[in-house]
């Protein structure tokens, strides 16, 4: 029996890949395979907002992956989930909807990658975005990625936008608009209470609608398949049977920041002393893949406090849980309707910087180690973290094989610059927290009671802190040595393959990642139908 052959074959079924399938197979001519190694991503787990809880810290739709010990974090080992199902970590995070600031696109278009400015990548923000509280410059209506405002109605955000007017911080209700320095309420991928996740909006609509379109789960790609330099097929595993398939145009890798530089890897695309490490034979020497490694270093602070608006664990709050599920089914409002990160923004720990450097996403639990630890209390949360980390690390090979996971090393807090940033973001987040507002509702400080000096931060920084999950940059784009892909997102010294997810970012944007990512694919499969 042939093996299959597709004009396009996509690897990965997350957000860009969502997009990329679902774009490039509208035209009627063009045949398109999209091989992702997880589910279906339609579950009630998955649609459910507040079910969230029950992936992030699981291995349900999700690689649950470690970093290697992290010096940075008094050798401590971070946690990295990433989505395993269609939707990719679209389908597990927390659904807000920011794309960053003007300056980062700006920033990679003078890196000499032209096309990339803000100006240029805010119509594929808007071609993307179906938003039902904003119509304006800054927003799209008509897209695939339904964004709206929360349905839970929860009074507890009153309280912090109250809080932060107290404490002096301004109130921005559009992070996405002509200003981004401020707080407010986040705006969600969703729709009608839903999780609106990428392959709900760009991919579930056409499977089995278009003849064009095949997508195929539960499959675990290998290997890239060269001649020569040129990329024609891809080995993979499904239903444990080694199959091959081969595309006549591209093979777009779309299976995010460690995925995408481990498959270039193992397939022989990469720095050539970690490939004959391993014995992979060399087909192009690359030593950019898996490097540039970015995230976003988060600090959280935890309070118990008396208000069953608040999530927690009580005998009240499970007979509220109990009513608010009732009133989710019959409405699709309510607690369950949460995103949890319910709140935030963007702030500037000096008021000479051009653009915030931290950002908060405030919780209406109280979270412990990625909600894999729980507290018999109802309470609040906030995060803090580093917008653009100075901090590098790496995605390297722990075998040949891409069933065994990759070595992940952000090397967080690596560079003084970022410790400081982070402590200064401490005490911006601090004075929030002591606000009246959340002071008279507060009864216990869980995490920080005794922090009183720079040290005191520092320490319990280096004790508590890990990702807030925007791992990207290990496929750069560029043209410097360093450099994975080209401005068009084509891998350098090889033919017929392309990056098209978070890995290709040169430099961490200032803000959640998933818009971005979205918008890089909407671009990336335009720059394709133009070829």
């Amino acid at each position: 029996m042939p093996s299959p052959t597709f004009d396009y074959i996509v690897v990965g079924g997350g957000s860009a890949g969502s997009v990329m399938a679902s774009r490039l197979s509208e035209d009627a001519n063009i045949s398109v395979a999209l091989l992702e190694a997880g589910g279906n991503g339609d579950s009630w787990l998955v649609k459910t907002p507040a079910a969230a809880v029950a992936m992030l810290p699981t291995s349900i739709n999700n690689y649950a992956f470690e970093t290697v010990p992290q010096k940075g974090l008094n050798g401590r080992r971070g946690y990295q989930p990433r989505g395993k199902c269609l939707g990719g970590s679209s389908a597990i995070n927390a659904m807000i909807y920011t794309r960053g600031h003007r300056s980062d696109y700006d920033h990679w278009h003078s890196l000499g990658n032209l096309g990339w400015s803000y100006d240029e990548m805010l119509p594929y923000f808007k071609k993307s975005e179906n938003n039902t509280a904003f119509r304006d410059q800054y927003h799209g209506n008509d897209g695939p990625l339904c964004v709206s405002n929360l349905q839970s109605h929860n009074p507890f955000q009153q309280i912090y936008l109250n809080a932060a007017k107290e404490a002096g911080f301004p109130i921005t209700p559009d992070f996405n608009g002509a200003q981004q320095e401020g707080l407010g309420i986040y705006q969600v991928t969703h729709k009608n209470g839903e999780r609106w996740s990428a392959a709900r909006g760009y991919l579930h609509p056409h499977i089995g609608k278009r003849n064009n379109l095949q997508v195929q789960t539960g499959v675990q790609v290998d290997r890239i398949l060269f001649e020569g330099k040129k990329a024609r097929g891809v080995a993979y595993t499904q239903d444990g049977k080694q199959r091959v398939m081969y595309a006549n145009k591209e093979i777009i890798l779309s299976a995010g920041a460690f995925h995408s530089p481990q498959l270039l890897m193992v397939s022989g695309v990469g720095p050539k002393d970690q490939l004959s490490q391993f014995g992979i034979p060399l087909i192009h020497d690359l030593p950019g893949v898996g490097q540039n490694l970015q995230d976003h270093p988060d600090f959280i602070f935890g309070y118990a406090a008396n208000s069953l608006d608040l999530i927690g664990i009580s005998v009240a709050g499970s007979i509220r849980i109990a009513r608010e599920i009732a009133k989710y089914v019959s409405s699709r409002e309510g607690m369950i309707a949460t995103n949890f990160a319910e709140a935030g923004g963007f702030l500037k720990t000096d008021p000479n910087l051009d653009a915030p450097d931290v950002q908060l996403h405030f919780v209406v639990s109280l979270v412990e180690d990625h909600a894999r630890k729980l507290h018999m209390a109802h309470g609040y949360s906030c995060h803090v973290c580093v917008l653009r980390p100075k901090s590098r690390g790496q995605v390297s090979l722990s075998s040949n094989s891409m069933k065994d996971a990759p070595l992940i090393d952000p090397r967080f807090l690596s560079e003084e610059e970022d410790m400081e940033t982070l402590v200064k973001g401490y005490k911006l987040t601090k004075q929030l927290m002591d606000a009246p507002s959340l002071a008279s509702v507060t009864t216990k400080n869980v995490f920080t009671p005794d922090i009183k000096t720079d040290e005191d931060i520092r320490k319990i920084i280096r004790e508590r802190a890990d990702t807030v999950y925007h791992p990207v940059g290990t496929c750069k784009m560029g043209n410097d040595a360093m450099a994975v892909v080209d401005a068009n997102l084509k891998v350098h010294g090889i033919d017929g393959l392309r990056v098209v997810d978070g890995s290709i970012m040169p430099t961490l944007v200032g803000g959640n990642t998933n818009a971005p990512i979205i918008a890089i694919a909407e671009k990336a499969a335009d720059m394709i139908r133009r070829q």
